[in-house]
């Protein structure tokens, strides 16, 4: 021990530091060993994309494939320069009914939407198969809050384009050859 020289009193760390410490040190060494890595851009089979459309799904797509920065996105005027050409077969919005009153008034909506797509070469190979994406979220209704219902609406559809859009990323790097 080292003494305070101000107080000659011993100088000591305060437990709960050491033990902050000693966690810390720990949490990082078990988490190395691990394997635990963040997620990386996406690595694709092919240099060029074309992604044709106008929806805003498409544009979401559009705009994560150059975020990703390792895959050049053509307009759709030069699909046949493209190495590959992702397709937006359907495009399905969807509200079921889960539950009413005894009013028979809707109290609950699941919203649903579904993405089918594929990818291939301009020559019409096929890259990855025609596939289905579909997300759902539940959404409580109040009609004395309409409006405020139809935005939450909306921003829920928004959710689900962004997150189809991540996992269609993930779809186009799984594919591995021209």
């Amino acid at each position: 021990m080292t003494k305070d020289m101000s107080t000659d009193q011993p100088f000591r760390l305060p437990r709960r530091g050491l033990l902050a410490a000693a966690a810390a040190i720990t949490a990082s060494v078990l988490g190395a060993g691990c394997g635990f890595e963040l997620r990386k851009a996406p690595i694709f089979a092919f240099k060029s994309i074309v992604v044709p459309g106008n929806t805003a799904f498409v544009n979401y797509l559009r705009r994560d494939l150059r975020a990703t920065g390792t895959v050049t996105v053509l307009p759709p005027e030069q699909m046949t320069t493209a190495e590959a050409v992702l397709d937006i077969l359907s495009e399905t919005r969807e509200n079921v009914v889960l539950s009413t009153n005894s009013a028979g008034q809707v109290r609950e909506f699941q919203l649903r939407l579904k993405v089918r797509f594929r990818v291939r070469t301009p020559a019409g190979k096929d890259l990855l198969e025609a596939t289905e994406i579909e997300q759902q979220r539940d959404i409580t209704y109040n009609e004395t809050a309409a409006l405020a219902k139809e935005g939450e609406t909306e921003l829920l559809y928004r959710d689900m384009q962004k997150d189809i859009a991540q996992q269609t990323l993930r779809r186009l790097a799984a594919v591995k050859s021209m």
